[in-house]
């Protein structure tokens, strides 16, 4: 049998992104180019040859200023997911200040839609262990799906110990699925494996070995993740001081696009939540025992 995974897009501009955040400030996002149409018409294009379809995680600061664009998004077939309304890293902002923050993306977008928003995905996958709070606002919030955390050590993100696989955590409120970000067990270290720039350093033949073990030695559906600004070179340099913070955004932007190509055409892709509930019968998409014995750390009441 096949495995599909899911295929995600973070729908943001190339000064959006956290590493930015110091030299963008969000009072002059307007003043920068938009290249977030354009780029996203070129993934459209690309899934839509390859025939998949898969979830956009959209800021809601783009779904207000291009409502078009996400009608188009959903036109073509895709799930519509909140990645925020300010890009803002979680960890940094008050429950109240998250709380306001999922509201005001979720109603841009379903303003947009007219669709439910029932997937979620943290600006730099910054539900960490001590954003873990998050956790019980999304289910209050109606979120069904989140894919936040990365379990891999890392200085902006990342739970290390926490399950790879497609899993249920409990809140107060309720359960959410939670498929957390692929990585690749190597000697008992988490690699990051399934996009982003990761997918852009790593040779293309080792991240589709990678993900083929996911698949055939561990049985389980990966999560693929890209941003539209991936798939373009030419875009606005924005002066920052951070040589690692250049090197992160800016390494082999010119292999995205061939890269994506082999991707598609090598695996099965569908949207993040067809993916999840398609493994709800699944021992392995259960909650696990640790889970449940630190369920109030996993929920993290906030301090």
């Amino acid at each position: 049998m096949v495995i599909r995974n899911a295929f995600t897009v973070d729908v943001e501009d190339y000064y959006h992104v956290s590493a930015f955040e110091c030299h963008v400030t969000r009072e002059c996002w307007e003043r920068y180019e938009s290249r977030v149409e354009r780029n996203t018409a070129r993934i459209l294009e690309m899934l839509d040859r390859h025939g998949v379809k898969g979830t956009f995680f959209v800021l809601g600061w783009i779904a207000r200023k291009f409502p078009r664009l996400v009608r188009e998004i959903q036109g073509c077939g895709h799930e519509i997911g909140s990645h925020s309304f300010w890009h803002r890293l979680i960890y940094k902002q008050s429950p109240a200040e998250f709380r306001t923050d999922l509201r005001d993306s979720k109603g841009a977008l379903e303003d947009a839609t007219g669709v439910p928003v029932r997937a979620y995905r943290a600006p730099s996958f910054s539900i960490t262990s001590r954003s873990l709070w998050a956790l019980e606002i999304l289910v209050q919030e109606g979120i069904e799906v989140d894919s936040s955390i990365f379990p891999v050590h890392h200085d902006r993100y990342g739970i290390p110990d926490a399950p790879t696989t497609i899993h249920r955590r409990e809140t107060p409120s309720g359960q959410l699925w939670e498929f957390p970000v692929s990585v690749k067990s190597i000697a008992g270290f988490n690699l990051p494996v399934s996009g982003g720039g990761y997918f852009r350093l790593f040779p293309a033949s080792w991240t589709m070995r990678w993900l083929s073990q996911i698949n055939e030695r561990q049985n389980q559906p990966f999560v693929f993740y890209i941003h539209p600004w991936e798939l373009d070179p030419d875009q606005p340099r924005v002066p920052i001081a951070s040589r690692m913070s250049r090197f992160r955004h800016y390494v082999q932007l010119k292999s995205t696009a061939q890269k994506l190509e082999m991707l598609l055409s090598r695996f099965e892709f569908t949207s993040i939540r067809e993916v999840v509930f398609a493994r709800q019968g699944d021992p392995t998409a259960s909650v696990s025992p640790d889970v449940q014995q630190n369920s109030s750390t996993l929920t993290g009441t906030p301090a």
